[in-house]
């Protein structure tokens, strides 16, 4: 029998992404803040305002009653997005994620885990709106999620975007606090803003 001798494989060099993700993955919060990392900077947010919470709660608590297809909603899932165009190495964790509760899809789920199978999130503006406006907005697309409603607070609107395609989504519902905002199918209701007022 001959036996070959192997040539190790070179290891590769780690990129400043790779730097940059270990960083990440390796960052202690103080309790209450939440640490992401999107479009390749890391973005620590403090804990929310009580009316950030309310609006939240406003959403979940629609999406519970009135959704077509029954809801999971997870306010701490992180989501890895795909990396690419607008997005290097990403990982954001929403205010909200819904998944049709048929999927089960935050069961034995690792802490940041595929967005596959999210049909919604939803951000809540708090001091830096832009990055919610712009950025997620980016990579949530990237990440095929089909819907993201956007609560800007600054602004007084409630927008919906949808039908994700490469870095941004190409419908855009934007409506003022107060009227409703219709949410397509797995949804399937109008979310009432009258209580954002």
């Amino acid at each position: 029998m001959t036996v070959m001798a192997s040539t190790p494989k070179p290891t590769p060099t780690p990129t400043q992404d790779d730097f940059l993700l270990e960083s990440f993955l390796a960052l202690e919060t103080p309790e209450g803040f939440k640490a992401e990392l999107i479009e390749g900077d890391i973005v620590v947010t403090p804990p929310p305002d009580g009316d950030h919470e309310d609006a939240i709660d406003m959403i979940v608590r629609q999406v519970h009653r009135h959704a077509e297809t029954e809801m999971q909603a997870s306010g701490n899932k992180g989501l890895v997005l795909p990396r690419g165009g607008l997005c290097p190495k990403n990982r954001a964790i929403p205010d909200a994620t819904f998944a049709p509760r048929g999927l089960r899809l935050f069961r034995g789920a690792e802490p940041w885990m595929p967005c596959e199978g999210v049909a919604m999130v939803a951000e809540v503006t708090s001091r830096k709106p832009l990055g919610d406006r712009a950025a997620k907005r980016h990579c949530y697309a990237r990440g095929g999620i089909p819907l993201y409603l956007l609560v800007d607070r600054e602004q007084g609107r409630v927008t919906l975007l949808s039908e994700p395609s490469g870095d941004d989504y190409a419908r855009t519902v934007s409506v003022a606090f107060g009227k409703p905002v219709p949410l397509p199918e797995p949804f399937g209701f109008e979310l009432d803003t009258a209580d954002l007022l």
